[in-house]
């Protein structure tokens, strides 16, 4: 945690954190334009924000575009927020909604965490039934090759479509699906109204990307980056908030052994 505090204790680094929360997703050179900074001295706050946590990069092609990440704020809320006054506890909560919530012009939805465990125990954590079931409450049917079919088995329910397929596929590396279709089933077992479905419905299919970096003496650095939505997709709106409870969960279950217990 001492990192993430002296990550945000220096004003420029929090600009380009508020640079990032109005237009996430940029690059050096956009970083650099937007705040009037040096290159230099971006790139030097943008590696101090990396390593606390509070920032992930994404190579898209030749550049590399920087994103918020949540997870260690959310850490803070979750384990140490009682160990501060109410003012401080408000400001956590306000940054960590913030990160949380941010609009991206692209629209996706990037979150690092790090876990205590190996490439492969991840990998499992991701594909394995016996894991997927525990934090996640679905199982896939697959055999996560390339170009293979993905059936999602959720609460009693079974969604099957010839788009919801296998990406990539490199364990214990990288691992990448399209998204599930919105099903009137699908619906019904989570308790989705039928105006919420049509809106989901009506939206192209998103996909989701898993990258799983071994930093060594058993530590992973997972990445996840969810994207392919529309412009005010409800879809968008939907996996921002359940994908850092899954990884929680994940993380948890990969830690310890144990689930988090369910929201009361």
């Amino acid at each position: 945690m001492d990192e993430v505090f002296k990550a945000l204790a220096d004003g420029s680094r929090r600009r380009l954190l508020d640079s990032l929360n109005a237009r996430n997703g940029q690059s050096l050179r956009e970083l650099c334009a937007g705040l009037d900074m040096a290159r230099q001295s971006v790139s030097k706050h943008l590696a101090l924000l990396e390593a606390a946590g509070l920032v992930t990069a994404v190579r898209r092609g030749r550049e590399k575009l920087h994103y918020l990440n949540a997870e260690p704020i959310n850490a803070i809320a979750d384990r140490w927020i009682s160990r501060y006054d109410r003012e401080r506890v408000h400001a956590l909560a306000d940054l960590k909604h913030a990160l949380e919530d941010t609009a991206m012009d692209s629209n996706a939805f990037v979150y690092t965490t790090y876990i205590k465990a190996t490439p492969e125990k991840v990998w499992q954590g991701l594909t394995d039934p016996a894991f997927t079931r525990r934090y996640w409450g679905l199982e896939f049917g697959t055999d996560w090759a390339a170009g293979s079919p993905v059936v999602w088995r959720e609460r009693g329910t079974e969604t099957a479509h010839p788009e919801q397929v296998v990406l990539e596929s490199d364990p214990p590396r990288r691992l990448s699906y399209t998204w599930h279709t919105f099903t009137p089933e699908w619906a019904a077992a989570n308790g989705i109204d039928d105006e919420t479905l049509a809106g989901l419905s009506a939206e192209r299919r998103s996909k989701v990307a898993f990258d799983i970096e071994d930093l060594g003496g058993g530590s992973v650095k997972l990445t996840v980056v969810h994207d392919g939505f529309e412009p005010g997709s409800t879809a968008r709106e939907m996996i921002q908030h359940g994908w850092p409870a899954l990884l929680s969960g994940l993380k948890t279950l990969l830690e310890t052994g144990e689930t988090l217990p369910e929201p009361r």
